[in-house]
C-alpha cells in the first residue's frame, strides 16, 4: 500500500520580478510525499496562482482527496485529475521518482550523467531601463546565446531600444532573441509592433495578444512577419479534440509547454504529437518551480530531444530553494556531479 501526503511551500524571490501581471515576490507550490516499502518519492503541484487552470478555491481540498485516494492507481487518477494540470504533474513525477533507484533521477540519461546539457535562453525580468539592461549584459557575459526578453511592462519604445542595443553589438547568428509579450498588446496595435519587432531579427513572440482570442490569433499568425508562438493559449485546454482543434484554428508557428501548466509529461507528450503532425515547432519551459519540479521538467526536456534553447529555469531566483546538482554554465544546464542535494532541507518536506 502507498501511502501518501501533500505540503504547502512558498518560495521566496531574491528580487522582486516584474511580469506583465505585475510584481512576483513569493510563489507557492506544494508537495506530493509518497511512501511506499520504505522508499519514498516526492512531486512538485506548480501551481500558479492567477494563470493555472487549477487556480482554484478548492485547490487543496483536490490535493487531499488525491492522496486519500493515491491506490486507485496513477492511470485512473490522471484521468479523474484532468483539470488539475499541476497535480497530475506532481503525481507523475511522485510515482516515477517512488518507483526510481534514485528517487531525483527519473529519466537516467547522458545529462543526469553529467555529460551532455541543454541548451536554456537566459531570462530577462521586465523592470526599470536599467535594470533590464544590466541583466542583458550580466546574461551575455554568462555565455548565453538566446536571450528571452520579456515586454509589455514598459512602454515599448524603451523596450526597442534595449532590444536594438543587443541587436547593434550581436548579429542574429551571434544571439539568437526571442521576446514575451504574455499577452500585453490589444489586437488593433499587434500586428504593427510585430512589423517594428520582426526589423531586429527576433526568432519569435510568445503570446502577443491575450489568450481566448482564438480568430484574432489565427489572422495574427497568418500575416505575421515574425514567428508567433503560443503559451497561455494552451492553458485550460484539457481533451485531445480540442486541442487538436486549437492548433488546427490558430496555426501558430510554435508552441511553449509547461508541463506544470498543461497536465504533466503526458499532457506534454499529447502536445507534442499534435505539433508534429501539423509542422508546428515547440520548445519546453519551467513556470516557477522549486528545484524539485525543474530538476524533473530538465530530465523529460532532455529525453525529447528538441535541439532549441529550451526555457528551463536555473533554479537561483529563490532564496530559499533547494541545493541540487543543477548548474548553468555557458548558457547550459547540466548536472553536475560535484552538487549534491539538500537533504536536511528536504526533509522539512518528506517528513509526513
Amino acid at each position: 500500500m502507498i501511502k501518501a501526503s501533500y505540503k504547502k511551500y512558498i518560495l521566496n524571490f531574491k528580487q522582486a520580478s516584474g511580469t506583465s501581471r505585475g510584481i512576483l515576490k513569493t510563489k507557492e507550490t506544494w508537495f506530493i510525499v509518497l511512501s511506499e516499502n520504505e522508499k519514498t518519492g516526492i512531486g512538485e503541484c506548480g501551481v500558479f496562482r492567477g494563470l493555472s487552470a487549477d487556480d482554484t478555491p478548492d485547490f487543496e481540498d483536490k490535493l487531499k482527496w488525491t492522496c486519500q485516494n493515491i491506490n486507485l492507481g496513477l492511470e485512473v487518477l490522471l484521468e479523474t485529475l484532468i483539470e488539475y494540470p499541476s497535480i497530475q504533474f506532481g503525481l507523475e513525477m511522485a510515482f516515477k521518482s517512488l518507483e526510481s533507484y534514485n528517487m531525483f533521477e527519473l529519466f537516467p540519461s547522458s545529462f543526469t550523467e553529467g555529460v551532455d546539457p541543454i541548451p536554456i535562453n537566459g531570462l530577462i525580468w521586465m523592470g526599470s531601463d536599467a535594470f533590464m539592461k544590466q541583466q542583458i549584459e550580466e546574461k551575455l557575459k554568462a555565455g548565453f546565446s538566446c536571450i528571452k526578453m520579456k515586454i509589455g511592462a514598459i512602454d515599448f519604445k524603451t523596450e526597442m531600444e534595449l532590444l536594438k542595443s543587443i541587436r547593434k553589438d550581436f548579429s542574429a547568428s551571434e544571439i539568437e532573441l526571442r521576446v514575451d509579450a504574455n499577452g500585453a498588446f490589444t489586437t488593433l496595435e499587434a500586428l504593427e509592433k510585430l512589423k517594428q519587432l520582426s526589423e531586429l531579427e527576433l526568432h519569435s513572440i510568445e503570446q502577443p495578444i491575450k489568450q481566448g482570442q482564438v480568430q484574432e490569433m489565427a489572422r495574427l499568425c497568418e500575416q505575421t512577419p515574425l514567428p508567433i508562438a503560443l503559451d497561455e493559449e494552451l492553458i485550460g485546454v484539457f481533451n485531445v479534440s480540442d486541442k487538436s482543434k486549437i492548433l488546427q484554428t490558430i496555426k501558430p508557428q510554435y508552441i511553449i509547454l509547461k508541463p506544470s501548466l498543461v497536465g504533466g509529461f503526458a499532457g506534454s507528450d499529447e502536445w507534442i504529437t499534435l505539433a508534429e503532425n501539423q509542422n508546428i515547432g515547440w520548445w519546453i519551459t519551467s513556470a516557477l518551480e522549486s528545484n524539485i519540479g525543474l530538476n524533473a521538467i530538465a530530465q523529460y526536456t532532455y529525453k525529447t530531444q528538441n535541439p532549441l534553447p529550451q526555457g528551463l529555469g536555473t533554479g537561483g531566483l529563490f532564496t530559499n530553494n533547494f541545493d541540487c546538482p543543477l548548474v548553468v554554465e555557458n548558457g547550459k544546464l547540466q548536472y553536475s556531479k560535484k552538487q549534491d542535494w539538500d537533504i536536511m532541507g528536504l526533509n522539512t518536506i518528506m517528513a509526513t
